[in-house]
């Protein structure tokens, strides 16, 4: 039984530059969703960032309410002591115990001031952070509205493509496995050093069809001829005649 070892150069050109349409069609579809997937994404981490942000003001607008609820009680308490020391007032035998219940009074009218202080600041603080929370409510609304859009953009486009794609995919596959292994190594390495994935090129007007340089006549006849796999010395994408790629299509 053959194996690609032993099939021609022509054969073996004919078998990655199959196997490069192949990769470019998919590339296409990719193409066409372009910038969609990361943007997505990138709005799905957006969100939840600000849904984080929206939680860690909720423990803080909790801790607030239970710092106010505490000192509201302080106060209260303060304020029950003002009354149990002032009828105390009325009991006292001496200026002594007048003057040491008049300080306590003192003290705990100081304390209501200071709690009054602590929950008014509270409140100013609590304030700022229910504004926090609305812009941040706001921003999500109108990152969620962006996303929709985007998801919809994406979702059609892919229902779009999705079946051609698959196929495409099952036939990359399938093409990986006719082309000779040394030259698919060589073809991935070079695919992946280009952001248009072109690794096999055809010659136009002379030139590569990669980086369009101009290929000498002298070697533009080795290619022609098949006997040998040449590769563009500029930008080392593997060449072929325009005969050859113009014969080698790619079915639907």
């Amino acid at each position: 039984m053959a194996t690609v070892k032993d099939f021609s150069v022509e054969e073996k050109l004919t078998a990655v530059l199959a196997l490069q349409k192949i990769d470019s069609k998919i590339d296409e579809i990719k193409t066409m969703k372009g910038e969609l997937p990361m943007e997505v994404k990138d709005l799905e981490d957006e969100i939840e960032g600000l849904q984080t942000r929206i939680n860690n003001t909720d423990a803080e607008i909790n801790s607030i309410n239970n710092f106010i609820e505490a000192k509201t009680n302080a106060k209260k308490e303060a304020q029950a002591l003002i009354k149990k020391y002032e009828k105390q007032q009325d009991n006292v035998k001496n200026n002594r115990e007048f003057e040491a219940i008049n300080k306590e009074i003192e003290m705990q009218e100081l304390e209501v001031r200071l709690n009054e202080k602590h929950v008014k600041d509270a409140n100013f603080e609590q304030k700022d952070r229910l504004n926090a929370r609305i812009k941040t409510e706001e921003k999500i609304k109108e990152v969620e509205d962006a996303l929709k859009i985007k998801r919809g953009e994406l979702l059609k486009i892919t229902a779009d493509t999705e079946k051609e794609e698959k196929v495409l995919s099952k036939k990359s596959e399938e093409a990986k496995e006719k082309v000779d292994p040394r030259l698919l190594t060589a073809y991935n390495r070079i695919r992946t050093s280009y952001r248009n994935g072109l690794a096999v090129v055809p010659i136009i007007r002379d030139s590569c069809g990669g980086c369009f340089n101009v290929i000498p006549p002298q070697r533009q006849s080795e290619i022609r001829q098949h006997k040998k796999i040449i590769v563009c010395e500029h930008c080392g994408r593997i060449l072929v005649d325009i005969d050859l790629n113009d014969k080698v299509n790619i079915k639907g």
